[in-house]
């Protein structure tokens, strides 16, 4: 039996840019995801460090210090590269794999028709992460806080508003909600806020998350073209 989650980056990541990131983030998904907490994705992160390209995907949310990575799952990092936004022109995964002992193995190019074109394998929980046999691809994999803020008590109040106020609200041609500016502020300054109106709070601001880092030659990724779309799954 094969079992899939994936989550994709919100948009494109043009390699070109060294200002350019794309961030997405789906914590605590649904039932069945939760109860296999390696497997469930909390964010994938993309940005360039110069001439290289920074994948960053994080699972396991409320991550302790035994959480474990799966020996069972792979942690696939798909990319795929074009000379413009719209149909991709090359593809590039990167697996990678954990054993009992939390060695991990990150295959640049994996499958029938990607061979390999550079690999890790050891312990990549050390902070400088580990280099790759051919030294295009550093790996860090292991514990570490999580990044993502939201405001949920914030959004919660902001919720309890819309919900309590819907029966009156009046609806353009696009089905979208009129408000007048007064309602519209109050919406903002409470998505700004927590539920008592003081600043707003980080709900994750405790919490960890597992996390796989991947540093890689921008070379790699860009065999299609300059601009670079990525998204991460979590197959068992």
């Amino acid at each position: 039996m094969t079992k899939k989650t994936f989550l994709k980056v919100a948009g494109s990541l043009a390699v070109m840019s060294l200002a350019t990131a794309a961030i997405a983030a789906d914590h605590l998904d649904s039932p069945a995801v939760k109860l296999d907490a390696p497997a469930d994705i909390n964010d994938l992160y993309s940005f360039m460090d110069g001439d290289k390209v920074v994948l960053i995907a994080t699972v396991f949310p409320a991550a302790a210090a035994d959480s474990k990575f799966s020996d069972k799952i792979q942690y696939i990092f798909h990319t795929t590269s074009g000379d413009a936004f719209g149909p991709e022109k090359s593809t590039l995964d990167i697996v990678c794999t954990f054993d009992a002992a939390q060695m991990i193995t990150c295959k640049a190019g994996a499958g029938p028709d990607m061979p390999v074109m550079d690999m890790v394998t050891g312990n990549a929980n050390v902070d400088a992460g580990l280099a790759s046999t051919k030294g295009m691809m550093t790996v860090f994999s292991g514990l570490r806080k999580d990044p993502f803020f939201f405001n949920l008590a914030g959004f919660n109040k902001t919720v309890e508003t819309v919900v309590g106020a819907a029966a009156g609200l009046m609806f353009d041609a696009a089905n979208c909600p009129t408000l007048d500016m007064g309602t519209s502020t109050l919406l903002v300054n409470q998505l700004k806020s927590n539920a008592m109106g003081m600043p707003a709070e980080d709900f994750f601001a405790t919490l960890n998350g597992l996390a796989i880092v991947i540093k890689v030659d921008k070379a790699l990724v860009t065999a299609g073209g300059p601009i670079v779309s990525s998204w991460v799954s979590t197959n068992k």
